[in-house]
């Protein structure tokens, strides 16, 4: 069985827009709530916050609700298309604001993007593993993860050459949004969900079959879930909220950060970003590889285990120099080994047809980190009056997230080993 790379790719357009969107977020509206409304950084991380508090309700119901959605344009679609429509009209209108300084209009305009984006995350998320057999989950999900890190360096080389100190910020939103709309164009043109449904059940496939697991027919049935799985299940969650705290906490601040610690104007912190992204568009297709070869569990610890060493590393640079993109590829290959993987065991646990819930809970745990992260390590920035907490910080959490996932025993589907490695590249047609 050949993943089809072409269907794959077309479907990570919808990540694609998202990532793109969460870049921009992350590293222009920190700087906005700073250096525009003059915000500190405890209340600067509550407001960052907002968007996990309403993922956290948001992204279970609407996953679920996608799930029992049955339409012309399939289960996923009519999400991601009103969704996505929502969240660029309020970007838009974000950049306005925050050109006239009007902070209520900003802030109505942001909660407005997230709950539009709120609305179509699990589904477009979900989209995948709908139509990719599950023990091609893991390849898939390494092609969805580079789709998203293109849509993440497209927003971070734009915001290197349009945001300048003291300029305006409609040009770089305004791209951002043209991006996310030509994005979701291409994949509601190309991806008929009902056609490929149809096809892969002529064609044998069973989405909901799971060869080569370790636990047996317990993972992917009907049914509740054996209590084994079920603790597998909840250390994992708990590991993604883990490694979501350590993470988020540097990509949430690191703009600021790279201007209070390094002094770092305008676009400039982006460079380092970039890198990382980079590292990982390389890395997504190997890794892909290496979890069919050796796991999904072992390709996570070593991803964590990177990740911790470049977060402990970071706190020994006092000034900016190249030394801080080599930590940044290390980050950008430990982040992608623990993405291309973590999703997947947990829908791994589940049933075909609560795909949509099971993302709903893998984002309630991941977007529960992402609530605490920006408002706890402010608080400590806050404290020591020093931002140079942030890294010891990231680094800790990651220490835990490895700790606890090493327990994970569920989840880590080895499907046979292609022929050869050139055939992982194999492209199907529709």
């Amino acid at each position: 069985m050949k993943l089809n790379y072409r269907r794959t790719i077309l479907i990570g357009f919808a990540f694609m827009s998202i990532s793109a969107f969460w870049q921009l977020y992350d590293s222009i509206v920190p700087k906005i709530l700073t250096n525009v409304f003059g915000l500190g950084s405890t209340l600067r991380g509550v407001i960052m916050a907002m968007d996990n508090v309403l993922a956290l309700i948001l992204l279970p119901l609407f996953g679920a609700l996608s799930d029992r959605c049955d339409t012309p344009l399939g289960k996923r679609m009519p999400f991601i298309l009103f969704g996505t429509a929502g969240a660029i009209s309020a970007m838009m209108t974000m950049s306005v604001a925050a050109d006239m300084g009007s902070f209520i209009v900003f802030i109505a305009a942001l909660g407005i993007a997230l709950l539009s984006m709120g609305t179509y995350r699990s589904p477009a998320v979900a989209l995948m593993p709908d139509l990719t057999p599950p023990a091609l989950r893991s390849k898939a999900n390494a092609v969805i993860n580079l789709m998203g890190t293109i849509g993440g360096v497209y927003s971070l080389v734009f915001i290197s050459l349009l945001v300048k100190e003291g300029g305006s910020y409609i040009p770089i939103f305004a791209c951002v949004a043209g991006f996310m709309a030509v994005s979701v164009i291409v994949l509601t043109a190309t991806i008929n969900e009902r056609k490929i449904k149809v096809k892969l059940k002529e064609e044998g496939v069973r989405l909901d079959d799971v060869p080569g697991t370790d636990s047996g027919d317990a993972e992917g049935s009907a049914g509740k879930l054996p209590s084994e799985v079920k603790r597998s299940l909840w250390l994992l969650l708990v590991s993604v909220f883990l490694w979501f705290t350590a993470y988020n906490a540097v990509t949430s601040v690191y703009s600021v950060y790279a201007e209070k610690v390094w002094g770092l104007k305008g676009g400039s912190f982006a460079p380092g970003l970039i890198v990382a992204m980079a590292a990982a568009v390389v890395a997504y297709v190997p890794i892909g590889y290496l979890s069919t070869a050796f796991g999904r569990k072992k390709v996570i610890l070593a991803g964590i285990a990177l990740m911790a060493a470049s977060f402990g590393s970071m706190v020994f640079i006092k000034t900016y120099s190249p030394i801080v993109y080599v930590l940044f590829v290390t980050v950008g290959f430990g982040w992608a080994s623990i993405n291309v993987n973590s999703y997947p065991m947990v829908v791994q646990m589940g049933r075909e047809g609560d795909i949509g819930k099971f993302t709903g809970i893998y984002y309630t745990f991941s977007m529960s980190a992402q609530i605490l992260t920006p408002i706890l390590s402010g608080w400590f920035i806050d404290l020591f009056d020093d931002y140079r907490v942030l890294f010891p910080y990231s680094f800790v959490f990651s220490a835990l997230a490895f700790l606890v996932f090493s327990f994970v025993k569920h989840g880590d589907t080895k499907p046979a080993k292609p022929a050869s490695l050139l055939e992982n590249y194999d492209v199907g047609n529709d």
